[in-house]
């Protein structure tokens, strides 16, 4: 009975072995000189800068990429429901038509709150004398950004 899992206790020997003596190997004869371009975070060719302390990175990256997530995930959870449909009969319809529609509840709910707007939700102008400022502390959703004065002239 034992004869049966030699073979793959050679075989997982064997994998390790190969993995550890490339690991080796490839330290010992790699160049030990320090370059510039080693030490530098690779950006497609651009120079990457700073940015200045007080200018946050936009989180409007991270809400598309997690959008695309969410939508992504959907799509792969309909290939197999498409697949089983007939075997699943009324049971795998009605809880597939749940799932769209609370992804469908979460798209809506993003596009109300400018989530797919890329340039930022467009406001009615505020009346004259009023000011719209918010505390450093609250966070502005994803439409949101700094709207310039009215009458200011910058477009």
């Amino acid at each position: 009975m034992t004869a049966g899992f030699v073979p793959i206790v050679i075989l997982l020997v064997i994998a390790g072995a190969f993995g550890v003596l490339s690991l080796a190997v490839s330290w010992l004869l790699a160049p030990k000189r320090a370059v510039k371009a080693k030490f530098d975070p690779y950006e497609c060719g651009i120079e990457p800068v700073r940015l200045p302390a007080k200018e946050q990175f936009p989180v409007k990256f991270y809400v598309v990429a997690m959008l695309f997530i969410i939508f992504d995930i959907e799509t792969i959870f309909m290939y197999p429901w498409a697949v089983a449909y007939r075997s699943l009969g009324l049971f795998g319809l009605v809880e597939m038509v749940v799932f769209i529609g609370l992804v469908f509840m979460a798209y809506v709910f993003v596009w109300q709150k400018g989530g797919l707007e890329w340039e930022g939700a467009s406001r009615a102008p505020l009346p004259a004398g009023v000011t719209e400022s918010l505390p450093a502390s609250v966070e502005l959703t994803p439409g949101d950004r700094p709207q310039a004065p009215v009458g200011s002239g910058s477009h």
